[in-house]
């Protein structure tokens, strides 16, 4: 992997109408390095995968769960969710944000995800 540089996040920014966008900006065998778009209403379903999670609200407004705690996200908010932690976000307006996680989810931790889409709730 080489070095990557944004001079701003929004160059990188892309939105999905059906669905929350995760959008790669860096990564290896390691860490995974994503900007999170989501629409008003779009959600990562609470899950709880093998990796830990650093997640910064960089724009927008809406819900986080984190391990037991259920808050509420403006830009500038930062969590930490530990390995095997649940973990969930739902944008009550448009919402960007960084999420850094080590290591990379597995296979097994995106179907998870997938699954909380399919069902169509995010708790």
């Amino acid at each position: 992997m080489m070095s990557v540089f944004l001079a701003s996040y929004r160059e990188a920014v892309a939105y999905h109408p059906d669905h929350f966008n995760p959008v790669a900006v860096a990564g290896d065998e390691r860490v995974r390095v994503i900007l999170v778009c989501l629409e008003p209403g779009q959600f990562i379903p609470v899950h709880q995968p093998g990796v830990d999670l650093c997640l910064v609200v960089l724009e927008g407004e809406g819900e986080l769960v984190a391990g037991d705690r259920h808050a509420r996200v403006t830009p500038g908010s930062v969590a930490f969710v530990p390995a095997g932690e649940q973990r969930g976000i739902k944008a009550d307006t448009r919402l960007i944000a960084l999420h850094v996680v080590a290591p990379p989810p597995t296979a097994d931790d995106h179907a998870a995800v997938m699954s909380g889409l399919q069902r169509g709730t995010w708790r």
